[in-house]
């Protein structure tokens, strides 16, 4: 009985949104053990990126799925004992849910005009490497509503510092 592993629900090592040239745009690893540094990240993300030519493969003893749209790709990384499956469902949440936050209009430059959100729903599919919720519309549900109790909604950062200024400008005349 030496062979077989201990259930974990710590399942997800890593996520990964990479651009058409293999650079990271938004990464979050789960397991700092086997990724101690960026570079070392990054060096990852670069073999996954030349190896990904089909949907599961494995690097480093790692399991990774993938799935591709227009100049984006979307990985899912997990231990090699790890039930694809249930990677894959997290991998179709992940993209089903930045599809529906970017309005199918699923490419890099309106993915950085929102990542603040998808960020967001990062945190809402997985937290420290357990899978929090495989459910695209629960998570866009969730994402939506912390978004609305934002107090900076719509304003820019420089906006906000204005304000700022505003408002420290008044406190000092008083």
């Amino acid at each position: 009985m030496s062979g077989l592993f201990e259930p974990t629900l710590y399942m997800i090592k890593g996520m990964a949104i990479l651009d058409s040239d293999g650079n990271r745009l938004l990464t979050k690893y789960y397991d700092s053990s086997i990724f101690p540094t960026v570079k070392e990240e990054k060096k990852f993300e670069k073999q996954l990126f030349h190896r990904a030519n089909a949907e599961i493969t494995m690097i480093n003893r790692l399991t990774c799925v993938y799935r591709s749209n227009v100049d984006l790709y979307f990985y899912v990384i997990g231990s090699s004992q790890e039930n694809e499956l249930i990677l894959q469902s997290v991998l179709n949440c992940l993209y089903d849910s930045v599809s529906t936050i970017l309005r199918k209009n699923v490419e890099k430059r309106t993915l950085l005009d929102n990542l603040d959100i998808i960020m967001l729903a990062f945190d809402e599919i997985c937290d420290g490497g357990i899978p929090l919720e495989t459910d695209p519309q629960v998570v866009v549900q969730r994402v939506a509503l912390r978004v609305e109790e934002s107090p900076f909604n719509d304003q820019t950062v420089t906006q906000v510092l204005q304000s700022a200024r505003e408002q420290l400008k008044w406190s000092l005349l008083k």
